[in-house]
């Protein structure tokens, strides 16, 4: 686990600024505290900093091939490596040393861009082939490793594993793109391949970009992508006994370490799948991280406890501070653009604690989208019943102006609180889906912002992200969110947000409920299996028998999150109230404040919720305090 930087010039050879290269390397040092490494030579700069996980003394990077001829740069595991190894051996590659990163070289020289076709594991990595004048850049299937680009008007094409890498050089325009604000203040994160910059460009997942000498700005293509095709015929029995099998041959190849190994725990019930395959496989305890709260309807300790008890683990808990402001500042930092999951700082408590007892981590992400873990899903399909027996012109003409009068009334009991489902009946399936996972609604996001910004926009709306997904998503419905959670949420929100927290740690965290094929053989399941009578992860809970204590597989789902609503109205109330009496916001000319503090008023009352929207502004003015130096 890593991080890599490098740039490569389009037009000619031109001799690369080896002190800007070393700049951007060094913007994200804390991603490889175990060493460094540069080179560069006409028309070509990578750089590297290294997490030592495997091969200790000789995985240094970049790494090149015996004739010196092709380099790499790579961040991330390939499980596989050692069975490609034996592969590529035989059809006559000399390896010099055991690291998963030589494997790269020799693929690519064997296979050229079908290497990735070949590949298990998380990664991105950027290939340079002086004879072919190329450099290849890939992005794992799943979107577990970031990888952003950029091409300079001077003809150089530059790239890293963060956008701080990317911000480092001089040329990078740093103008900010209003689509990807209005995305933000929907969604809470800013979905691939955008970024906060116009300039700039996430690699999506499933990825690779191909840049040839003289051949102008190239674009990436996919090389993978999850399809739902759910035509197997296969009971509850053997789903569920199948589905523990490949998770354990999943979670039994990414404990290859040769550091200290450990595991989340929540107490929910993927970290406590994950966790109980880790100490059934181990002949050693295993570590085991928990972060807990004084809020109890957030606090999953207690369920944590009863798996360190059952296997025995070396299990830790620290308490999540809500006076720790300057986390804020710091999540800010490392996201590099603005990113409004508020769980992120239970993350970087979790990953800071993990930090100091291990090197490497196990997690359970991933079990929700695959196995339609999510509330949310439940309520979607609920409301793709009525859909379906009503045209669009009844609902629309019924539902919303329903919607539209019925009071927010977040104090009362769920049942009660129809306002969100009213709104979302009256919308196509694409758009409720979006305003179901919203942070801030569509009505809300066009009161906060300005004139001026609304302007800029030009009519874009965050829907039209998951329109241009329906093109390839799946027709049944179920399958269809799910694969827009996927490509959004998943990838942009999820794993970014740990992939920031545990590289500012200098802690690799693997996802064994994403290796792409148990993904893969998820997503062909029938949907009835995923989401069996209304409750989600049905053949997951059936499969776990026994395996996890019984009180956990029957909870209720508890998000890892902190409690938002209350933190703001107490302990970061001041913090808000900061955000509008500073410049920074009125200076960016993208909001009506007014507005804004009639949202905080309306939250601070305490018989309404407008967490999302206000945690939002709190981490846009973080990013802009961050820009602003």
């Amino acid at each position: 686990m890593c991080g890599i930087v490098g740039l490569f010039d389009i037009r000619g050879q031109r001799d690369p600024d080896r002190a800007i290269l070393a700049d951007m390397n060094n913007a994200i040092r804390h991603r490889g505290p175990d060493g460094d490494g540069l080179f560069a030579k006409p028309g070509v700069g990578l750089g590297h900093r290294r997490l030592s996980i495997i091969d200790l003394p000789s995985g240094g990077q970049p790494l090149f091939n015996e004739e010196g001829t092709v380099a790499v740069v790579f961040n991330g595991e390939i499980y596989n490596y050692k069975t490609l190894t034996s592969q590529l051996e035989s059809l006559g590659h000399l390896f010099r040393t055991v690291s998963d990163t030589e494997v790269l070289v020799h693929a690519w020289e064997e296979w050229g861009e079908g290497c990735v076709d070949r590949l298990r594991g998380m990664f991105s990595f950027a290939i340079w082939d002086q004879k072919r004048e190329v450099l290849f850049l890939a992005r794992d299937h799943l979107g577990i490793k970031p990888l952003h680009y950029a091409y300079l008007p001077s003809g150089w094409i530059i790239f890293a594993s963060e956008l701080k890498g990317l911000a480092a050089h001089p040329a990078l325009d740093k103008t900010l793109d209003p689509r990807s604000i209005e995305c933000y203040f929907a969604l809470g994160y800013v979905p691939d391949p955008r970024t906060i910059y116009k300039s700039a460009k996430k690699l999506p997942p499933g990825h690779l970009l191909t840049v040839h000498r003289g051949r102008g700005e190239c674009q990436p293509r996919v090389y993978w992508d999850l399809t739902f095709n759910p035509s197997q015929n296969i009971s509850i029995e053997e789903a569920s006994t199948t589905l523990i099998e490949r998770l354990r041959e999943s979670v039994n190849s990414q404990m290859v370490s040769d550091v200290p190994i450990g595991s989340f725990l929540s107490g929910g019930i993927d970290s406590s799948a994950v966790t109980a395959l880790m100490a059934q496989i181990s002949a050693d305890p295993i570590t085991a991280c928990t972060v807990s709260f004084d809020a109890k309807n957030y606090d999953e300790t207690p369920f944590a406890q009863e798996m360190g008890e059952k296997y025995g683990l070396n299990h830790f808990i620290e308490k999540a501070d809500p006076n720790q402001y300057h986390l804020i500042d710091l999540i800010a930092h490392h996201h590099d653009e603005p990113f409004a999951d508020n769980s992120a700082l239970p993350t970087w408590i979790v990953c800071e604690m993990a930090r100091k007892k291990v090197k490497v981590i196990l997690s359970g992400d991933g079990g929700d989208e695959s196995l339609a873990g999510y509330e949310r899903y439940r309520f979607f399909m609920a409301e793709e019943k009525v859909r379906a027996a009503m045209p669009q012109w009844v609902r629309s003409s019924l539902f919303a102006p329903m919607g539209w009068a019925y009071p927010k009334a977040d104090n009362l009991p769920r049942v009660l609180r129809a306002k969100s489902t009213l709104q979302s009946l009256g919308l196509d399936a694409t758009a409720g889906y979006l305003h179901g996972v919203s942070m801030s609604s569509g009505d809300i996001r066009s009161n906060m912002f300005s004139t001026e910004f609304k302007n800029k926009l030009m009519g874009f709306n965050t829907v039209q992200v998951f329109q241009d997904l329906e093109k390839n998503a799946p027709q049944d419905p179920l399958s269809r969110i799910q694969y827009f959670d996927f490509k959004t949420f998943l990838a942009a929100r999820v794993l970014t947000k740990v992939d920031r927290a545990s590289m500012a740690h200098g802690l690799e965290v693997r996802v064994p409920l994403l290796d792409h094929e148990l993904v893969n053989w998820m997503a062909n399941l029938p949907p009835d299996l995923k989401l069996f009578e209304g409750q989600g992860k049905h053949i997951f809970k059936k499969g776990l028998k026994g395996l996890v204590p019984d009180q956990i597989l029957k909870r209720k789902k508890q998000g890892f999150s902190i409690p938002a609503a209350q933190w703001l109205r107490g302990p970061l109330r001041k913090r808000l109230r900061g955000c509008f009496l500073e410049k920074r916001l009125k200076q960016s000319d993208i909001f009506d404040l007014d507005y804004l503090e009639v949202l905080e008023e309306r939250h601070m009352g305490g018989n309404k919720n407008y967490s999302g929207p206000l945690w939002a502004v709190l981490m846009f003015d973080a990013f802009l305090k961050k820009e602003m130096g």
